[in-house]
Order: C-alpha cells, then structure tokens, then sequence
C-alpha cells in the first residue's frame, strides 16, 4: 500500500503543477478576449485565430484544471443521500462512483479520442474559418485531459482505501452545495 500511496501522491503533485498552467490559461484567455475586443471596436480588425485561441485556452483549462478539482473533492455530485451519510459511507460511496463510474467513462472517452487526434495530427487539420488555426493542438487535449482525470480517480481510490485503512490523513468534511 505504501507504494501505491506514493504513486498517488505523484499524480496529486501533476495535477497540482497542471492546475497552474491552468490558472494562467484562464488569464491569457481573459487579456487575448479583451485585446480582440479592443482590436475589433477600436480599430476595426479581427481575426478568427484570436477567437479560436480563446477556446483553445478554455480546453486547457478544463482538461487540465479537472484533475485537480477532483483532488480537491470540489467535484460535482449527484447529490441525493450523500450529504446525510455519516461516518466512512462517504468514502465508500465515493470509491464505488470513482470505479464505476468516473473510471469507465474517462477510459472510454480517453480511448475515443485518440483517433480523433492521430487524425488532425497526420492530416495538419485546420479550422474551417478563414483565418482559423491548426485543430490538433486542441483536439489532444481531450485524449490527454481525460487520461489525466483517469490516473486522478485511481489516485482518490488509492487514498480512500489507505484512509479506510487508517494509514492516510484525508479531510472527508462534506459540505452540501447552496441551492
């Protein structure tokens, strides 16, 4: 256990250094978004690659932000009888969701989109909008993002079970969304 702890450990500290290129992705966005503005009213110009780049940047984000919000257990629930769990069922509901829920559909999804990027990659695919950029730099965002949230839930479960054993620290405080 003590290996696969650390093996966690190493994915949270990836996902953390990923979640900063993130957060500077967010801020190129917002500065590219307000330069195209400014460019667009004030001068009259535009381009289709400074809007596209603004959804590039919004991939990264997510795809490499996500990991992290799970690390953080920031996630999205479903939350129907999982705020009035009390005691370790949490953590027991949150392995089961990891294995078969998150696990399955990030592998899946991870294994759909590879083609999806082999394809842009070889062919140079380029938008369709005149001006528009090379499409594989964003396309492989989803083939890497969702592998990166895949080896994350195998870095909750491991944590959860090393909790569950009574040989990792973990915060399970639950606080349930305002709605």
């Amino acid at each position: 256990m003590s290996a696969l702890l650390k093996l966690a450990l190493g994915m949270d500290w990836i996902s953390s250094k990923l979640s900063k290129i993130a957060t500077w992705t967010v801020l190129a966005a917002a500065l590219i978004s307000a330069g195209n503005a400014f460019v667009r009213y004030g001068i009259d110009m535009s381009s289709n690659a400074w809007l596209e780049i603004q959804w590039y940047l919004f991939a990264a984000t997510v795809m490499l932000g996500a990991p992290f919000v799970l690390m953080l257990n920031e996630h999205v629930r479903v939350d129907i009888i999982y705020g009035k769990l009390r005691g370790n069922k949490q953590v027991y509901v949150d392995i089961a969701g990891l294995a078969l829920f998150l696990l399955p559909a990030m592998a899946l999804i991870a294994y759909l989109s590879w083609p999806l990027f082999e394809r842009a990659f070889i062919s140079g695919e380029m938008s369709g909008n005149s001006g528009g950029l090379i499409r594989w730099p964003a396309i492989v965002l989803m083939p890497v993002g969702f592998s990166l949230m895949f080896l994350q839930g195998i870095a909750e479960i491991i944590k959860r079970v090393a909790y569950l054993r009574g040989i990792y620290q973990m915060n399970t405080h639950y606080e349930k969304p305002v709605q």
